[in-house]
């Protein structure tokens, strides 16, 4: 367990550190790119999977998502994405994690409903194999998820497409003990919430922002963008952790640590959703902060060269890879990009 010098609800900016090393890998093979996709890495390849966009007229056109079911493999940072299958069905928003026995791909859903599968997917000799793992309790899609060595874990989202409020559950799965099934662990005290971004280390759970619902006049799912922060341990529960400066929403995840930081790369903090003409939106945030576990500080970081949310962080080779995303409001992009660990 990690101590901590407080629980109080403060946050403290350190200066900018030096910019951080990000270049740019081979561009996802589309001429649009992909938001919601599942990424992950199998015996040394970068895959990336599924996800959406808008192939013609944009939102505010009245156009129409699209979902797909691509499998797509980069074997080195010099070759080329190689199209290498089909997932079973169209899907995008649901959780994906590298694990030490493959590449696990959990929920998500279509335009008309939400899934509880979870399966392994291996890149074996150019062929895709996968191997059903235990089902969720629940469909479930825009979640935030972490792994560690012997887990899975699991929080927020929603059941169905039209949903007006997140779940409030965590799940875990014992990679050691699969035939358990998803266990229950005590609920955040904090508001359920979907796309939040989290991080686990020596069994820790770490929770930050993601927006609640509520229901709208028309009915309509409304987004309350969260800046709260949350640790969970078995022993503990869970307690607050300081807010970050802003909102944090949709960043790139599961997140990951290094030398007592938890790192979070850009993620929408709420503060342009009215913009107009929405043709014109200049992006989401490209900054970068870091979360000080032990002194339970927030410290502000090298900005980015990318505006990219709702994409998978994706540890390979010694890197980190943010493969496309969400570069504005109804805009998808196809540019793959990673950067030495801080």
């Amino acid at each position: 367990m990690h101590g901590f010098l407080s629980f109080a609800t403060v946050w403290v900016l350190g200066s900018m550190a030096s910019a951080m090393d990000w270049e740019r890998l081979p561009s996802l093979p589309d001429d649009h790119g992909y938001a919601g996709s599942f990424a992950g890495v199998s015996h040394e390849s970068l895959i990336v999977a599924g996800g959406t966009n808008f192939p013609r007229e944009k939102p505010w056109e009245g156009g129409q998502k699209v979902w797909y079911d691509g499998i797509y493999a980069l074997d080195s940072p010099e070759g080329k994405w190689q199209r290498v299958g089909r997932l079973p069905c169209p899907n995008g928003y649901g959780v994906s994690v590298t694990t030490s026995s493959g590449f696990v791909l959990i929920g998500g859903g279509d335009a008309k409903q939400h899934f509880d599968s979870v399966f392994r997917l291996e890149l074996h000799h150019g062929q895709i194999v996968t191997e059903a793992l235990p089902a969720l309790p629940q469909p479930c899609a825009f979640m935030a998820g972490a792994v560690d060595a012997d887990h899975i874990y699991l929080t927020g989202g929603i059941r169905h497409p039209a949903d007006t409020q997140a779940m409030p559950y965590t799940w875990m799965l014992d990679r050691k003990a699969p035939s358990r099934g998803w266990q229950v662990l005590p609920a955040c005290p904090g508001k359920p919430r979907i796309l939040a971004q989290m991080a686990v280390l020596d069994g820790v759970l770490y929770l930050f922002g993601g927006a609640a619902l509520h229901p709208g006049k028309d009915g309509k799912a409304v987004r309350e963008w969260l800046q709260d922060a949350w640790r969970f341990s078995d022993r503990e529960g869970w307690s607050p952790l300081a807010k970050a400066p802003h909102a944090i929403v949709a960043a790139p995840s599961p997140l990951l640590t290094t030398s007592g930081k938890i790192w979070i790369f850009g993620g929408d903090d709420g503060q342009r959703v009215d913009f107009e003409p929405k043709s014109k939106h200049p992006g989401f945030p490209q900054r970068t902060l870091s979360y000080d576990f032990i002194r339970n500080q927030w410290m502000s970081e090298s900005s980015l060269p990318f505006s990219l949310v709702t994409t998978p962080l994706v540890p390979w080779r010694g890197r980190w890879v943010v493969p496309g995303g969400e570069s504005r409001p109804g805009m998808r992009s196809t540019d793959v990009w990673w950067c030495q660990r801080p």
